[in-house]
């Protein structure tokens, strides 16, 4: 605002003006806590499902070899 348009906010102007980016302010920080508390559950889940690939990347490799050493006993 310059000096010049300062003269045409009234009081109720600016604080209606206030009270607007008040609540504004309120719905961002509101809107933060939730992608917040929501990127927390996915990191979590994340890292379980990262635990369970590791787990059963495991297994495959006992499995496959399991399996060839089923393989190399069988007669030709």
């Amino acid at each position: 605002m310059t000096r010049r348009s300062c003269a045409f906010y009234s009081a109720a102007t600016v604080d209606a003006e206030l009270a607007a980016l008040e609540q504004r302010i309120e719905t961002l920080i509101a809107h933060a806590r939730e992608l917040r508390a929501e990127n927390e559950l996915l990191r979590g889940e994340l890292l379980a499902s990262q635990e369970r690939n590791r787990e059963l990347s495991a297994r495959m490799t006992q499995a496959t070899e399991r399996l060839d050493a089923l393989i190399a006993r069988m007669p030709d």
